[in-house]
C-alpha cells in the first residue's frame, strides 16, 4: 500500500518514458518551461532599447528597469523550477517512504501556487507599464514586449493547473496512506470491551445448550387425564 501512495506505482519500478511524458502534470511542466523561456528570452533580447539620441539603454516597458528585471528574474527562476520538478517526477516512483512522498507532493502544491501568483503579478506589472510606454518606443521591440506579456498570462494557468493536479495527488495519497497506517485489527486493540469470537472449542464451553434441566421440569408435572374417586 505504501508503494502506491501519492500518485505513483510500486516503488523501485522501471522508468517508462512514454508513460511519463503522457502524464498531465508532466505536460504542464514542459509547457511552463517553454513559456518561461519565451518570457525572459524576449525581454533579454529585445526588451532594452537604445535610441540614437541617447547613449544608455532603457527598458521598453515605460523605461522602468524594474519591469524588465522582474520579467527576467521570474522567467529564469520558473525555468529552473520546472526543470527541478521534472527531475523530481522522474525520481518520484523510486521513493518508498510515504512521508517523503507526502513532502514532495506538498512542496509541489506550494511552489506551483506561488509561481501562479508571481506570474499574475508579472502580467499585471508588464501590461500596466506597456500601456504607459512612450509612443515612439513602441515600434522597436513591440512584438517581443507583447509576447512577454502574453506568455506571462498563459503561465498563470499552467502553474495553477500544476497546483490543482498536485493537490489531487495529495488527497488521493493521503487517503491511501491513512488507511494503511491507521487501520488496526480489533482483536489486537486492548480497548475493546468484549472478547472477539474465536470459534472452535470455546463455543462448546460457553454456549452449550442445557437440555436436561428443562426436561426434568416438564417431567415432574402429571401427564394425561387424572380420574378422581368419589
Amino acid at each position: 500500500m505504501e508503494g502506491g501512495a501519492y500518485g505513483a506505482g510500486k516503488a523501485g519500478g522501471a522508468f517508462d518514458p512514454q508513460t511519463f511524458i503522457r502524464q498531465p502534470h508532466t505536460i504542464l511542466r514542459m509547457i511552463s518551461w517553454l513559456f518561461s523561456i519565451v518570457v525572459f528570452g524576449c525581454i533579454v533580447n529585445e526588451g532594452y532599447v537604445n535610441p540614437e539620441d541617447e547613449s544608455k539603454e532603457f527598458c521598453i516597458f515605460n523605461r522602468n528597469q524594474n519591469a524588465c528585471n522582474y520579467g527576467v528574474t521570474v522567467g529564469v527562476l520558473a525555468f529552473l523550477s520546472s526543470l527541478l520538478y521534472l527531475a523530481l517526477d522522474v525520481y518520484f516512483p523510486q521513493i518508498s517512504s510515504v512521508k517523503d512522498r507526502k513532502k514532495a507532493v506538498l512542496s509541489d502544491v506550494a511552489v506551483s501556487a506561488i509561481w501562479s501568483f508571481l506570474w499574475f503579478v508579472g502580467f499585471c506589472f508588464l501590461a500596466n507599464q506597456w500601456q504607459f510606454s512612450e509612443p515612439n518606443t513602441l515600434n522597436e521591440g513591440a512584438d517581443a514586449a507583447r509576447a512577454a506579456i502574453t506568455f506571462s498570462f498563459f503561465s498563470i494557468f499552467t502553474w495553477a493547473g500544476q497546483a490543482v493536479l498536485a493537490f489531487q495527488r495529495y488527497k488521493i495519497g493521503a487517503d491511501s496512506a491513512l488507511f494503511s497506517q491507521d487501520y488496526m485489527d480489533p482483536s489486537q486493540d486492548a480497548s475493546v470491551p468484549y472478547t472477539p469470537y474465536a470459534g472452535g472449542d470455546n463455543l462448546e464451553s460457553t454456549g452449550t445448550y442445557q437440555q436436561s434441566s428443562s426436561v426434568d421440569a416438564f417431567s415432574s408435572e402429571p401427564q394425561g387425564y387424572q380420574t378422581q374417586d368419589y
